[in-house]
């Protein structure tokens, strides 16, 4: 096939980059006309809404400014996974003794965590690259996108045209604007990972799920934590039991809880910095880490030359597809201030880029999104509070010492609740514990599907497993519906009844059954 000439029309050739050099793809399709679909944001969402698209044989086009992979890669699930998994193996071994194994004094070689955290980014992230995105027939681009109208824009003052688009550009870090604190250098979820040495002495700013996890983290692996969460307690969203439960396994870690108290100013530079609480304290810290929420990545994309709409907080308004203002510009993952999940964003990418290219109108449904705080224990829930202030729910609990692998263990600081409505469904559960959030997989699919709690416990669950919790609170609550006046009457005729028949069949025989 003879390329056609460079005064007539763009080449289809990639360009050659330079070793080291990122390599992007021309700007236009090879007909010169416009993309069927271009893709802001080469994180979770970004990445599944272009596969999907091109997987159904849209010409898709996805620009990313950085590097593919975004925060859940290089910044948030894998390395902080990471992390845990080395802390949680240092907890494991101090506290090994208590099933009669003694292992001495635990060492923890912080620079060797640091290459585990790097090596598993780097393992992973072939997955997520661009090479994996052409391969799926995706044009690749990195820069910076601008809308410039309702079907235009620029990457890097190169015009692009589309169909359709959908924005993906995710979140960062916010650090607040406490007095002293930018001058300290505060670590962010972003740039922890580039210690190469543990801090002595650690502030944690938040108690949310990022600050509990990695104050107890760096607790663990030898530093002096605190934590300061402004709110009356860690772990708001959650219920007060399972806040207690990490609350206690925090401080059995060493970590200094401070609530209900927040950071006032911060004076002195990293190594010896001074933070001054509302309390009154002073806590003389080496680093500062904030993990006190995230802002969406929305303030120079051009939206408002593009009409669509954004809040003040700087979420994209979507509907229920993920629509935005701009009936051909789409929204997913943090940006639409829809819970900032990965998996969230990897399910909105697939439906935005399906609404998009196969013109669906399949709605999005929050009502059964999983949330899992990584401590020990952990922490996972979805739907509706254990404390829900509805008179029509019912909450079902099977505390952990019931739950036979947590006995085997030793590991029984936990529950497993599960939240009914007047009718019967199940709309919400939380669970605390080891593999909470496996655990809890099973409840959100059931929720998911409308599948009551009956079928749960006529289900055949492996034992022993730590999914016991889920199986013992079904079939707690199946007995208890059969107790209830009609369905315990109904049983109880059907008994008697299969009794005089049992007997009946037993004397036609000429034989008399056993005595009961």
């Amino acid at each position: 096939m003879t390329s056609p000439a460079p005064s007539t029309a763009p080449s289809t050739a990639p360009p050659t980059a330079a070793p080291g050099v990122r390599r992007s793809d021309p700007l236009t399709t090879p007909a010169g006309a416009p993309w069927d679909l271009v893709v802001v944001g080469g994180g979770t969402a970004g990445l599944v809404a272009a596969h999907t698209a091109a997987g159904f044989g849209a010409r898709t086009l996805l620009v990313e400014r950085h590097r593919t992979g975004g925060d859940c890669l290089w910044t948030g699930c894998v390395p902080s996974k990471a992390l845990l998994a080395a802390a949680h193996a240092a907890a494991a071994a101090r506290r090994a003794p208590r099933l009669g194994v003694h292992v001495g004094d635990v060492h923890v070689d912080f620079a060797a965590v640091m290459r585990h955290v790097h090596d598993t980014i780097a393992r992973i992230e072939p997955v997520d690259s661009p090479e994996r995105l052409r391969g799926a027939g995706v044009a690749v681009a990195h820069g910076d996108l601008t809308l410039t109208g309702p079907q235009s824009a620029v990457v890097d003052g190169e015009p692009v045209r589309f169909a359709q688009a959908l924005l993906a550009t995710g979140s960062s870090p916010s650090v607040p604007g406490v007095p002293g604190l930018a001058e300290a250098s505060p670590l962010t979820s972003d740039d922890v990972w580039d210690l190469t040495e543990l801090p002595g002495r650690l502030l944690v700013l938040g108690g949310g799920p990022i600050g509990c996890e990695l104050g107890q983290a760096f607790a663990r692996l030898g530093s002096r934590v605190s934590v300061v969460e402004a709110g009356p307690r860690v772990l708001g969203p959650e219920d007060a039991h399972a806040a207690a439960l990490v609350r206690a396994a925090l401080r059995a870690d060493g970590v200094d809880l401070r609530e209900d108290v927040s950071l006032e100013r911060v004076e002195g530079v990293p190594g010896d910095l001074a933070a001054h609480l509302s309390d009154g304290s002073v806590l003389h810290v080496d680093r500062v880490l904030v993990a006190v929420g995230r802002t969406p990545g929305t303030h120079d994309l051009g939206v408002r030359a593009a009409g669509v709409e954004v809040r003040e907080s700087g979420h994209v308004v979507v509907d229920g597809a993920l629509r935005t203002t701009n009936p051909r510009i789409w929204a997913a993952g943090d940006l639409t201030g829809h819970p900032a999940f990965t998996h969230v964003a990897g399910m909105h990418g697939s439906l935005a880029a399906s609404n998009a290219v196969l013109g669906l109108r399949r709605k999005v449904r929050l009502d059964t999104v999983p949330r899992v705080t990584y401590t020990q224990p952990e922490v996972a829930s979805f739907g509706v509070g254990t404390e829900t202030d509805d008179p029509s729910h019912t909450v079902h609990r099977v505390d952990a010492t019931e739950v036979d692998r947590a006995v085997a263990e030793g590991d029984t600081d936990g529950e497993v609740a599960v939240v009914l409505d007047g009718r019967g469904r199940l709309v919400g559960a939380r669970v605390v514990g080891p593999r909470a959030g496996e655990v809890l997989a099973e409840l959100t699919l059931a929720a998911q599907a409308g599948v009551g709690l009956r079928t749960v416990a006529g289900t055949i669950h492996p034992y022993p497993a730590w999914s016991d919790g889920v199986s013992k609170a079904a079939v707690a609550r199946t007995r208890e519906e059969l107790a209830r006046p009609v369905p315990a009457t109904v049983t109880r005729v059907l008994a008697r009844g299969r009794r005089r028949w049992v007997q009946h069949r037993a004397s036609a025989a000429g034989a008399t059954p056993p005595a009961r």
